[in-house]
């Protein structure tokens, strides 16, 4: 092995020429050549060797030899893989080079920092047959070659006869999927929006696949620029009971996605970086797996094209990034299921994407009004006391929480003493000020209880997860508590559970008869028919359903040492203590709607997902209106049903800018109602901190101060006068634009299109946008450039490419693909309005009760053809489904030169506050403007309208019009 042996069989003939062979090629070579030693005699010989590696054709020319024809010589070469090209062959702790060699690979000790010491050095094992091509895809059997060089242990042992499938479903999206030929394997019970039937022949992929036979490779590439997108023919392949791993070529650097994890930026840094997934009880740090399971990427190409890859999985995995740049999946069980979305743009791999999973669900109007929640509340009065101080301060607040303090020792369903007068409070000020109330439900379900209707019913109905195959139902700790027992707050977190928590049944979500009895119980904490038992939310927060436990397994322990400790533990926060950390026990078994039995170590990462329609639909049954889940654990697909806040975070600088990389995220996951606690749940917040907080959070879809207990108040009437007023400012900014982020959640809903949108999405074309995760945008139009570092009163912002409007003065910057330093002082957030874009605006209010009764009015944003477009999505704010339905108003604007059309898209719904378009400001008018007309139908109407051209700002500014919402109208001025 890697050598050549130049060897004289018959030597009776001396070439007078005295020739020389001089250049050696060698083909095929997996690794670079890095050195050649010419042997004579087993004699080194000195001759002036040159090498050339093509790392491409796998081709390695060596010339300056001096091998005489006639003599016998051995030429020896190493492979040295530079670290880049290296492929972990022990990804798990403790390598050393005994335990690498036993599994076939090369030891090479490097100071390239987290660089594998033990890599792959021959090909992946396994090959393609019986290849069959048809115009929908091709299928092939996938075989383990005989020479099994690698040593494996007995779960990791890699299966003998696998099965590919590549599937051509839309010209834009293709599936591939490899599973056990022989046997069945779990695989996710999640259902996809795919098509009834594959591709028509005759349509124009935006893809090719090619197979590479042996080894095993899949080939993915774009058909208009020849790029490869995925390229898995790597030597890390392999597919066992309990180790499945798989890596592919990447086209560029800039990759992101994944999750949920605390990422220090958008794009991932793929300096040898490796990520863990699997739902767990984490609050966000860095490398620390927490509440979601997100094995969803998005890739740009170094052309500025996009695609997207999922691997639909729901095992414990991680993956790995090199600089290659290449990445490795390792999950731990399941099957490998591909969906590769071909875009071409950031917006446009989202749009299939949600095609695929399902479209963001759409929030009822007054969810996107401001939200106060802490835990530690002591009492109602707590509560109604915060409601008066925000409301006498005229601070908009429309939706009021109860942390799990409302529940009597925090178990589900119940009503604490201490807030007896909480079900008057909720009818109060959904009556009075128009507000909305949501409360929190946990999934785990207190057991020891003398009487306790929910847990008698559901072992009635058999709803709880059980130790395998017996009645025994799996009992951990969570958060309720003992009756008849003083807790003492004083100790240790952990000995309070062991001396005061109930033992805990977790509900399978999956089974039918669970989502009857969690249907039923909400629905009596509803309509309990004592009023003063009856609690009338508005919306359901579901926390704690990753699922947590506040034991590691389970109270009389985990009894499955395998699954538990896995002989490959992905690499996840506190790795060496198993997947039953902060978890119930893997072994725990629940069973799919029709009936198949799961192991837990199979579904736990879609226990929240398989709890978030349940409880959506059981909120629209009491309710009779849309409602709003917010849910701590997502898996994809749990947007059609919720929004989602990014968990328990701190109140510190740094978690700023990790709210805004983790809304950016979720944009990309299919769940577009999403913010963090404003202010920070752990720890005090502090005034400059929680003033920038209240800034940036007025701008988060999902708009909610919420902190922990034990910490002071940071609610905006906690702090002074001026917090107040800089508060009351941002979200009064906040409210005027409620229409135009309704509109962006219609569209979500509708196309599956961003909301919180990174500027890459609509600047693909300036590579500067691909590292910008400091700013963001409300879909195309809205720039937003928060202060998140301490003591700061400016802030560098990025403006691509394009006309923008300083949304406070109206007037163009002038600055266009740069960065600029802004004044930011305290009591300001810098907003910039793109030009070419028209955002619909209404006079806001303390509620969006009252503000939806106001005037409304545009700002049209002119760009440089003087052009601008957008459109109103308008509906009553509460029906389900009002979209589908078509109960909703679509109104469509359109400036070109110095003519504005509004023309009616949709009209299926007319609002009873008779709404008018009152004030239109026109940005960017390059000339002045002293008469407007107003026509409807083709002829002028008289208009009581006032106008003024300010020539400086280049700003029209018209005034008292009377537009009703839902007719057509032309403004010309002149």
């Amino acid at each position: 092995q890697n050598s050549l042996l130049v060897s004289v069989a018959i030597n009776n003939y001396s070439d007078p020429n005295l020739l020389k062979f001089e250049e050696l090629r060698i083909l095929g070579a997996t690794g670079e050549i890095t050195s050649v030693t010419v042997y004579h005699n087993d004699v080194v010989q000195t001759h002036p060797l040159r090498i050339n590696y093509d790392a491409a054709k796998k081709a390695t020319l060596i010339t300056g030899l001096q091998l005489e024809l006639g003599k016998s010589y051995t030429v020896k070469w190493q492979q040295g893989f530079s670290a880049n090209k290296r492929f972990d062959c022990h990804p798990s702790p403790n390598a050393t080079k005994e335990k690498c060699e036993q599994l076939g690979c090369v030891w090479e000790e490097i100071s390239v920092p987290n660089a594998p010491y033990c890599y792959y050095s021959s090909a992946n094992p396994y090959y393609l047959e019986n290849i069959q091509y048809s115009p929908a895809g091709v299928t092939a059997d996938l075989t383990l070659g005989s020479s099994r060089g690698r040593a494996n242990e007995a779960s990791t042992a890699p299966l003998s006869s696998l099965r590919l499938e590549v599937k051509y479903h839309l010209p834009n999206m293709l599936q591939f999927k490899i599973y056990d030929k022989q046997s069945p394997r779990y695989e996710v019970p999640v259902p996809l929006n795919l098509p009834n039937s594959t591709i028509d022949p005759n349509q124009d992929r935006l893809y090719q696949v090619s197979l590479q036979i042996k080894p095993f490779g899949i080939q993915i590439q774009r058909n208009s620029t020849g790029t490869v997108i995925w390229d898995s023919a790597l030597p890390t392949f392999t597919f066992s009971d309990m180790f499945l791993q798989i890596s592919t070529r990447l086209p560029s650097q800039y990759v992101y996605g994944f999750g949920e994890a605390e990422h220090p930026t958008f794009r991932h840094d793929l300096n040898w970086h490796t990520w863990g997934m699997f739902t767990r009880d984490q609050p966000p740090g860095y490398k620390l797996n927490s509440y979601g399971h997100h094995p969803f990427y998005m890739a740009l190409e170094e052309d500025g094209n996009a695609h997207g890859v999922l691997l639909l999985n729901s095992n414990a995995m991680d993956v790995t990034f090199q600089p290659t740049p290449a990445l490795t999946y390792r999950t731990i069980g399941g099957i490998l299921d591909f969906y590769v979305f071909l875009g071409p743009t950031p917006e446009l791999v989202v749009q299939q994407y949600t095609e695929l999973i399902g479209r963001p669900v759409m929030p009822p109007y007054w969810s996107l009004g401001f939200q106060l929640c802490r835990y530690g509340y002591t009492n109602d009065s707590e509560i109604s006391q915060l409601v008066n101080e925000m409301k006498a301060a005229g601070i908009p607040h429309d939706v009021q929480y109860s942390d799990i303090d409302y529940m009597e020792r925090q178990v589900d369903f119940t009503l604490s003493a201490n807030f007896s007068g909480l079900p008057a409070l909720i009818n109060r000020i959904q009556e009075q000020e128009g507000m909305r109330f949501i409360l929190i439900l946990d999934p785990a379900i207190s057991a020891n209880e003398t009487v306790y209707p929910a847990f008698s019913r559901g072992v009635q109905n058999d709803v709880f997860m059980k130790r395998p195959d017996s009645t025994e139902i799996l009992y951990s700790k969570v958060w309720s508590f003992l009756p008849n027992v003083q807790v003492n707050e004083s100790l240790p977190f952990d000995v309070q559970i062991e001396l005061y928590a109930a033992h805990a049944a977790y509900p399978d979500f999956f089974r039918n008869s669970t989502v009857e009895w969690w249907k039923r119980e909400i629905l009596e904490v509803y309509n309990n028919p004592n009023p003063e038992k009856s609690l009338k939310f508005d919306g359901l927060w579901i926390d704690m359903n990753e699922p947590a436990s506040f034991l590691n397994g389970a109270v009389d322990g985990c009894r499955n040492d395998l699954l538990n400790n896995p002989p490959y533990m992905p690499q996840l926060g506190s790795r060496e203590l198993g997947l039953a950390y902060k978890s119930p026990c893997m072994e725990g078994q629940q069973h799919l709607p029709d009936g198949t039995p799961v192991r837990h170590y199979d579904v736990h990462n879609l226990y929240g997902w398989s709890q978030t329609k349940p409880t959506l639909d059981a909120l629209q049954n009491a309710t009779g209106e849309r409602g709003i889940v917010v849910t701590r654990s997502t898996y994809p697909s749990s947007g059609k049903w919720a929004g989602h806040w990014l968990g328990d975070n701190t109140a510190a600088w740094d978690q700023l800018t990790k709210s805004v990389i983790g809304m950016m995220e979720f944009s990309l996951f299919g769940i577009s109602y999403t913010g963090a606690d404003i202010c920070g749940f752990f720890q005090d917040s502090e005034y400059e901190l929680c003033v920038r907080w209240m800034q940036l959070g007025a701008f988060y879809p999902y708009s909610r101060n919420h902190n922990g207990k034990g910490t002071r108040r940071q609610d905006p009437v906690s702090w002074n006068a001026t917090f107040v007023e800089i508060s009351k400012n941002v979200l009064n900014i906040r409210y005027t634009l409620l229409p135009y982020l309704y509109t962006l959640m219609h569209d979500a809903h509708a196309q599956g299109s961003t909301v919180v949108r990174p500027l890459l999405h609509e600047f693909v074309e300036d590579k500067k946008t691909w590292d910008i995760y400091e700013q963001f945008l409300w879909g195309p139009a809205l720039l937003i450039s928060p202060v998140m570092q301490k003591s700061t009163v400016t802030v560098r912002a990025y403006f691509p490419s394009a006309h923008w409007y300083d949304y406070y003065t109206h007037e163009n910057i002038g600055a266009k693909g740069e960065f600029r330093v802004l004044a930011a002082p305290l009591d300001h957030i810098n907003l910039h309005i793109r030009g070419g874009h028209i955002l619909p605006w209404q006079t806001p209010a303390r509620t969006t009760f009252y503000s939806r009764k106001n005037p409304m009015g545009l700002i049209v944003a002119l760009d440089d053809k003087l052009f601008a477009e957008g459109h109103l999505y308008w509906d009553d704010g509460v029906l389900i489904d009002a979209y589908e339905k078509g109960a909703y108003l679509l109104t469509s604007f359109t400036a070109a030169q110095n003519v504005l059309d509004i023309k009616v898209l949709h009209g299926g719904y007319t609002d009873p506050n008779n709404l008018n378009f009152t004030d239109i400001k026109v940005l960017g008018v390059p000339t002045s403007a002293s008469r407007v007309t107003v026509s409807q139908n083709g002829g002028a109407i008289p208009s009581p309208h006032s106008v003024v051209y300010n020539s400086i700002k280049q700003l029209l500014t018209i005034t008292g019009l009377q537009l009703q919402l839902g007719q057509n109208y032309t403004l010309q001025w002149s």
